[in-house]
């Protein structure tokens, strides 16, 4: 059965996101009214039903001993990509696999190494499996937000409902809900470019419509609601932002 999230359940996932080590049952419930024992108990049900699945550390690997984050794009056979994506996950060094629903670039693989003979070693074990790496990165930092739409209103904004992953250079990944009036609106990817709405370094990497995930082409038409996933070269995140964002909410 799906379960049914309330205000009280979404408030707690933000806060868990937002900060889970230091956040307790009395402090999330001071804020919406309730008893700790309320919290303790919506906490059991939505970790009963799989939807908090664990709670992880946000490790900064580079100021531990100057380990090495890489970030691989890579290619699977959409009938193998999640036994891959498994396979991938138990490679030593690799720490997260992220799969898309598109036809190519669909498993983004996170992994660590102490240098680059490490990082080497995962390359090659990780081609050993048959998942085909068509571009990789250094990382230099990545930031976690939690899901501003269920915390406090007054803590969502258009600028912050977003997720970075910043790369190594100026470069970042960006995923962005797509809002009403935005001006890439109705226009496709190619005529974004054209009327400068899109930088052409900025590359749109995957969208998110409904419960499916779209490849994207340059006859692609963008929507309201749909989630974005932008690759910018040149890291120039505000006016990126700028093209899915309705003007009235800058």
């Amino acid at each position: 059965m799906d379960y049914r999230l309330d205000k009280i359940d979404r408030r707690i996932i933000y806060e868990l996101m937002h900060d889970a080590r230091n956040t307790s049952s009395p402090t999330i419930a001071d804020q919406v009214n309730v008893s700790p024992a309320t919290i303790r108990n919506r906490i059991s049900q939505l970790e009963e039903n799989n939807i908090i699945r664990k709670y992880t550390a946000e490790i900064d690997f580079e100021r531990a001993d100057s380990y090495l984050t890489n970030l691989y794009i890579c290619n699977a056979p959409v009938s193998e990509r999640k036994a891959l994506a498994q396979k991938a996950s138990a490679v030593p060094g690799v720490i997260n696999v992220r799969q898309l629903m598109t036809g190519r670039r669909n498993l983004h693989i996170m992994a660590v190494g102490e240098n680059t003979e490490h990082l080497r070693r995962i390359t090659r074990a990780l081609s050993h499996l048959g998942i085909e790496i068509e571009d990789e990165t250094l990382v230099e930092s990545e930031n976690h937000s939690p899901y501003t739409l269920f915390g406090p209103d007054e803590e969502i904004s258009a600028k912050t409902a977003a997720d970075f992953i910043s790369l190594t250079g100026d470069a970042n990944i960006v995923d962005v809900t797509v809002q009403a009036d935005a001006p890439i609106v109705d226009h496709t990817l190619e005529e974004a470019v054209q009327n400068d709405i899109l930088d052409d370094d900025s590359l749109v990497i995957a969208i998110e419509r409904g419960d499916r995930v779209l490849t994207p082409h340059g006859t692609t038409v963008i929507q309201s609601n749909d989630i974005v996933t932008v690759l910018s070269h040149s890291g120039d995140t505000e006016h990126t932002l700028d093209a899915f964002i309705a003007e009235e909410a800058t």
